[in-house]
């Protein structure tokens, strides 16, 4: 690891990576798929990356990158108002804030990746009650800095700039689409039951998994309803939902017993990578009724392991799957049920699916989309 801003002569330009931690996150994942190309593709730029103490391994080896342990949260009030104090970054040229908010008091440039704008579009689908109430106004805040003041904004997707061109025509000439991409670890991975034993699911039941935390945008519920209407009559195959669980969570089950599903409906929490990849090899679909999605990691993540995807026909979802799955209203589990239905009764069609979600996400990659943030990196650098 070289010597903090040795000679000065490089543009160094700082990237909070702090979402990177002790749990699966989506955030963190395209943060870790940036980190992990675009040191090498800028070797005339040095890197400096905040990094979350509960990671405890380097997040990057790189000859130009130095790490800087924090503290603070990442999505926390130090961040969002008082981050040139809990940090020193005097000799950074650029800060690229990667987690929808734009820190304040920033004295260099500032590139802010926004996912998506339902804190300010649809706030009761992120989080509901008190909580809720307090995170649309944080959040609220710190993406409206961004739209208001980034030199440079990117976006997922182009479903999440054009809802950004909406929200804000200004922001509009600033904003940047860089599709997220899917790491390699994603692919067909034989021999994975033992695995799956491990976490309690015996090879004689099929399943349709659905990938994501517990929050309303991601429509649960709506999955549950679309399940029960597709699979009523086939007793051998199940749902299982991987989530980081809220509290209310468990009314999914009290939801699946009231549709005759009992003993038919898991909730996984806190699983592994390879037990990931693993649940997406071996299911007979992906369902991800989302009502919104910047991007949808899930989605891709299905499709590099083989395995038939079915999503909703609005915000991204078409767009990231890229005509490789089945689409239906995310409002109507009839249609979802429907779809679901065919992709788990046609084994050509699902085969298809599968050769088509192959070719998908093998043209999502990280190192494009490093390769897409050095080159507004370079553009905004320019422009100081």
């Amino acid at each position: 690891m070289r010597a903090p801003f040795e000679g000065r002569l490089m543009n160094t330009v700082c990237i909070d990576s702090r979402y990177i931690a002790d749990r699966p996150s989506g955030i963190g994942e395209v943060v870790q798929g940036l980190i992990d190309f675009v040191p090498a593709l800028a070797p005339d730029t040095h890197f400096v990356l905040l990094r979350n103490p509960r990671r405890r391994t380097p997040l990057c080896t790189a000859d130009n990158v130095t790490e800087i342990i924090v503290p603070q949260a990442a999505n926390g009030p130090s961040t969002m108002w008082w981050l040139p104090q809990a940090v020193d970054l005097s000799r950074i040229d650029l800060f690229h804030a990667p987690a929808n908010i734009m820190p304040a008091r920033l004295a260099m440039p500032c590139v802010t990746t926004i996912h998506d704008v339902m804190w300010l579009t649809n706030p009761a689908w992120c989080r509901s009650g008190t909580r809720g109430l307090i995170d649309r106004a944080f959040y609220s805040h710190g993406i409206r800095r961004a739209l208001k003041s980034a030199a440079a904004i990117t976006t997922v997707s182009a479903a999440s700039a054009a809802e950004i061109a909406r929200i804000s025509p200004s922001a509009a000439a600033r904003t940047f689409i860089t599709p997220s991409g899917v790491s390699a670890r994603f692919r067909p991975t034989p021999g994975s039951y033992e695995r799956l034993a491990s976490l309690g699911l015996p090879p004689s039941r099929r399943y349709v998994l659905t990938v994501g935390q517990y929050a309303p945008y991601k429509n649960h519920e709506g999955a549950i309803r679309a399940f029960a209407l597709a699979c009523a009559d086939m007793p051998d195959i199940d749902l299982i939902l991987v989530q980081r669980m809220g509290r209310r969570a468990q009314a999914l089950l009290v939801l699946a017993n009231e549709l005759g599903l009992q003993g038919r409906v898991r909730l996984l929490q806190g699983v592994a990578m390879d037990d990931l990849i693993a649940l997406y090899c071996n299911a007979q679909a992906l369902l991800h009724p989302s009502f919104c999605e910047g991007f949808g990691n899930p989605l891709v993540e299905a499709m590099a392991c083989g395995c038939p995807v079915v999503t909703s026909d609005v915000s991204a979802m078409p767009e990231v799957t890229g005509g490789a799955a089945l689409t239906a209203s995310p409002y109507d589990p009839s249609a979802l049920g429907i779809q679901l239905r065919r992709t788990l009764t046609d084994a050509r069609l699902a085969d298809t699916m599968r050769q088509r979600g192959f070719a998908r996400a093998a043209r999502l990659n990280w190192q494009q989309f490093a390769a897409g943030h050095l080159e507004v990196y370079r553009r905004v650098l320019a422009n100081a």
